[in-house]
This record gives C-alpha cells, sequence and structure tokens, in this order.
C-alpha cells in the first residue's frame, strides 16, 4: 500500500510513540538471485568513452514516462550547455546523473588498460544489490527490489525524504535532489519503465562498442567467465546491446584483471564489472565486503528513529515553551 509524505507525517504523532518504546522496524532476510533477474555486464576494456550511455539515459529517462528523472514537461537536465549534447560534462552522480563514465590515468596516461602509465575508462550507477540495503532500510517501502527482475526501482509517492537509504548503500549511490520544493530520491532503476513493451537499459542499447551489455544476470556471468579466460592479443566476437545479441564485433583481448566486480561485493550485484585496471584504482572502495549488508546497517540505523524522535519532541517541547512566552509577553 503506498503511502506519501502527508499522510505519514499525520500517522507519525501516533507512531512516535511506538518507536520511542523501543520497537523497531523488521530486519530484512537476505535475499537469493530471482531466475529471471536481469542486469547488466560492463566491459572497461571495451569502453571508449563516447558517454552516449549518460546522454541516452538522460534523454530515455527523462521524456519517458516512469524514468527515473521523469517530470511533466521537465526539459532533459543536460549538463553540457553546447548546442548539440551528444556527450555530457557531468562528472558525478547527482540528482540529475544516474549514470556516468569516469577516467583513470596514471602518468603519461598512453597504455590503454594498463595501471603503469596507463588509462582506463569506467561506469558508474546503481550495483542493484541482490539484497540491497537501501529498500532494507526504507520504513515506507519507497525502495523496493522487484521479485523476478531484481531491479532496484523507488516509488516517488512513498518516499518520506527520511534518506535512511543514503546512509545505508555502501556504493554511496541514492542521491537527493536538495534544490527541489519537492525533493526526491534519485538514483538508476535499470530503465525497469522499459521492461513491459520488451525494452531496456539505455545506457546499453546506445553502447556503440559493446561495453555495455543487458541481459539475464547468470548469462552475463558466464559471458564475464568466458572473458576472463580468453588469450590475451587475439580475436573474439563481443556482443553489442544484448548479452545474446547476434550482432557482434571482433575485437582483440585484452588482459584482464582476474576478478569480475559484483559476483560476491555486499553479497552479490545484478550490475557486473570487468577491467584491465584494478578496481580500487577505478575508485570502488576497496573496503566493501562480501557479506549482505542489511546486516550491517541496521545495528546502527534502527537506533536511527529514536533519534528522530527525540528531536521531534525536543522541538514540540521549545514551541510551546516559545509560544507561551510570547503569549506572556503580549498581555503584559
Amino acid at each position: 500500500m503506498a503511502i506519501n509524505r502527508r499522510d505519514f507525517l499525520k500517522a507519525s504523532s501516533g507512531g512516535a510513540l511506538l518507536l520511542a518504546s523501543g520497537a523497531t522496524v523488521a530486519e530484512a532476510e537476505a535475499k537469493e538471485l530471482s531466475p529471471d533477474a536481469v542486469g547488466i555486464l560492463y566491459d572497461a576494456t571495451l569502453c571508449i568513452g563516447c558517454k552516449s550511455c549518460m546522454v541516452n539515459c538522460k534523454r530515455v529517462n527523462t521524456l519517458e514516462k516512469g524514468g527515473a528523472l521523469y517530470k511533466p514537461g521537465r526539459d532533459i537536465p543536460y549538463n553540457y550547455k553546447g548546442d548539440f549534447p551528444i556527450w555530457d560534462e557531468v562528472t558525478e552522480l547527482s540528482d540529475t546523473a544516474l549514470s556516468i563514465i569516469k577516467a583513470y590515468k596514471e602518468g603519461t596516461g598512453l597504455n590503454r588498460n594498463e595501471v603503469e602509465n596507463g588509462f582506463s575508462f569506467v561506469k558508474n550507477h546503481c550495483m542493484h544489490c541482490i539484497d540491497p540495503a537501501c529498500a532494507s532500510v526504507c520504513p515506507v517501502e519507497a525502495l523496493y527490489k522487484e521479485p523476478a527482475s531484481g531491479a532496484v526501482i523507488y516509488y516517488r509517492d512513498r518516499c518520506i525524504g527520511c534518506r535512511y537509504c543514503q546512509i545505508a548503500c555502501p556504493f554511496g549511490i541514492p542521491k537527493f535532489e536538495w534544490g527541489s520544493n519537492d525533493p526526491l530520491i534519485v538514483k538508476c532503476q535499470l530503465c525497469h519503465h522499459r521492461f513491459p513493451e520488451g525494452g531496456y537499459s539505455a545506457c546499453c542499447e546506445f553502447c556503440p562498442s559493446g561495453a555495455s551489455i543487458f541481459g539475464p544476470v547468470k548469462e552475463l556471468r558466464e559471458e564475464a567467465k568466458r572473458r576472463l579466460s580468453l588469450t590475451y592479443g587475439k580475436y573474439y566476437d563481443f556482443p553489442v546491446q544484448t548479452v545474446g545479441s547476434e550482432r557482434k564485433l571482433a575485437k582483440q583481448a585484452s588482459r584482464y584483471i582476474d576478478r569480475i566486480y559484483g559476483m560476491t561485493e555486499a553479497g552479490g550485484t545484478q550490475y557486473l564489472l570487468l577491467a584491465g585496471v584494478p578496481f580500487d584504482m577505478l575508485g570502488f572502495n576497496p573496503q566493501i565486503s562480501d557479506q549482505e549488508y542489511p546486516e550491517l546497517t541496521w545495528d546502527y540505523i534502527q537506533k536511527v528513529p529514536a533519534l528522530i524522535v527525540g528531536l521531534l519532541l525536543a522541538g514540540a517541547a521549545s514551541y510551546y515553551a516559545t509560544r507561551n512566552r510570547d503569549g506572556e509577553d503580549k498581555e503584559k
């Protein structure tokens, strides 16, 4: 059942007593990968840094109803100010950027997909955790993991703006619309609004090099393992757009780091990455463990409601004390 902010605030006076009494929201159980789960495999060794994924992600999610950036009458929030936005200038995830391409460079930066004097691109967006911490801490299920696709989606009408999700996410993905009068949480939703019509993630559909491909997570895992077994320097066929696509590009296999990022991190994710440069050098936090993060975050998050109640009570007491004092001043 959906709950909006106004309804939540109406109920909060009664709920405050419940929270103050020590009751907590039930901790979410660890989840397993759905047989029909879909996701993305990003291969940094194939990425050309064109940023087509960024531009089309914004376009699709702004103009198509149900998109993560959609608001009636909203213009596409390009950061690039030129007349022909074929790429975008944003450098970090934000309330208008669901997906970004970043670059690693060391020394001269002449050696592609190498650490020493090398460079590599990397794509950041929601990891779509198998057991998402953001969804587990949301008190109104504004963030919800779809049982079939596994996409972690956001119901804006339910959100109360508590921002627990921002605290809980180990990857720092959810962003808040600080500049809006009616702020929302913004994050990649895997373009799930396109699924009913047979569509899929725009970043994969418009990737010209096959660096990002969409498909069933189980097939993406097998494709990632295949690539790790390829012989460096030899030519192989790489699918474009989707893992099962008939369209393929023949390219030389790069020297990969022997790791599929997302296989085990935070209990496993539906966004998988391959690269020729260690992932900590590409900006991924090496402290993220393989444990499901709801088990870790609830030890902290479950204490927050009591803190909020304390602040509400203190604020109410201050308000009434100030009002009474103002009344006495008027009488005098």
